[in-house]
């Protein structure tokens, strides 16, 4: 359960901003589709039709964006993934398919778009348990935390979520409280641009002023 600070992040500074809005609709999503018996009302009990039919999409999308040289058909794949990942039903399938370590690589592009993409595809998977422990065991956090550098402000804002949201359910991550992070948070705070502003704010004072 997100604490009303959160709450407060995500419809007041977050909702306004195209991107993040999606952020808010996965959260409900997250809310409304979480028990056995609402999924089975969508999926049917086995889910099986469905389940194929996804599986084999999303197959087909991760092995396009592997093989394909085409840079533009790469952004439209990766967005596709990421249209995926908000909502908690395909949850299971983009496991299977190792989709978070896909959108981990990106972290380490050069390419910005596909980096934003990635990060996006992140930040609504690491609101489920199993997501969020394999971007922490598997070294994503350092990769999240240098976006923190990023010139581009989409990418920032995309950073200080996710990792706020690898911070919910009362975890401590070292990485994530370290002082370097607080300082890098305590200049973005300065910010003019008021989105970045307020999220660092609101981390500051969510998480450091506990430590």
């Amino acid at each position: 359960m997100l604490k009303w600070s959160h709450e407060r992040l995500l419809i007041g500074t977050i909702f306004s901003y195209n991107c993040y809005i999606r952020v808010q609709i996965s959260l409900w999503r997250f809310a409304m589709f979480s028990t056995r018996r609402q999924l089975e009302k969508r999926t049917g009990k086995s889910g099986t039709p469905r389940k194929v039919k996804v599986l084999e999409y999303l197959q087909q999308l991760v092995t396009e964006y592997q093989d394909t040289k085409d840079q533009e058909a790469k952004y439209q794949v990766l967005a596709n993934l990421v249209n995926f990942s908000y909502d908690p039903i395909n949850y299971n399938w983009l496991w299977q398919l190792n989709v978070v370590d896909l959108f981990l690589d990106t972290l380490t592009e050069s390419d910005e778009k596909l980096k934003e993409f990635g990060l996006g595809g992140l930040c609504n998977l690491c609101l489920e348990k199993r997501n969020k422990e394999h971007i922490i065991n598997y070294d994503g956090v350092p990769l999240i935390i240098q976006c923190l550098y990023d010139k581009n402000e989409e990418i920032i804002l995309s950073a200080i979520t996710t990792l706020m949201f690898l911070l919910t359910d009362n975890e401590k991550n070292e990485d994530i409280l370290s002082e370097s992070v607080k300082k890098r948070l305590e200049h973005l705070s300065q910010f003019e641009n008021k989105r970045l502003k307020n999220l660092a704010t609101i981390f500051l004072q969510d998480y450091f002023s506990k430590t």
